[in-house]
């Protein structure tokens, strides 16, 4: 790893003590509530960063192959990357299982009542959704992006209009093309 990647926002960001373009540490974004996840919309770029732009958050970083190469050789990064995976479940109502390679994602007993937050057509929730596959997939974490998409095409399955099949093509499409 070069000395850029060791300056890196990103990196700095994911070991704790960099800050986000607005001032807060990881720490900060994995204790919002369930209402700030959804309220704010410029910490999913920091939580799953992705080689492009972002259209919607120009302070977002973008990520670069030094940033891949620390993340996929260093386990803290991937610890803390999962526990914004974890975040992420949480407020859709779902939850990680398992451990070694078999991993799961399942609805969680609050997934009812939180599909009503994010379970509807046209809702910027789903590009988070195609964001976080496409950047798991990316810092190493493959398998638990496609555990998740197995659990995102069962909620499709039951609910193929409000979904679309736009949608899913965008989220299977996000575990395959890194």
């Amino acid at each position: 790893m070069n000395s850029n990647a060791t300056t890196s926002r990103l990196l700095e960001f994911y070991r704790g003590h960099g800050r986000d373009h607005r001032g807060r540490l990881l720490s900060h974004i994995l204790g919002f509530g369930l209402d700030e996840l959804e309220f704010h919309h410029d910490y999913i770029q920091w939580l799953f960063p992705l080689p492009e732009p972002s259209g919607a958050n120009a302070s977002a970083p973008i990520l670069t192959h030094d940033d891949i190469a620390a993340f996929t050789s260093e386990p803290a990064l991937g610890n803390a990357l999962l526990s914004s995976f974890d975040l992420m479940l949480d407020f859709y109502g779902l939850e990680r299982a398992g451990h070694g390679g078999e991993w799961k994602v399942r609805r969680a007993s609050s997934f009812d009542e939180r599909t009503r937050q994010w379970l509807m057509g046209g809702n910027h929730n789903f590009l988070r959704i195609s964001r976080m596959l496409r950047s798991m997939s990316l810092l190493g974490l493959r398998e638990h992006a496609r555990a998740f998409l197995e659990c995102l095409e069962g909620i499709y399955a039951e609910n193929p209009t409000t979904v679309g099949s736009t949608t899913i093509g965008y989220w299977r499409r996000a575990t395959t093309n890194t």
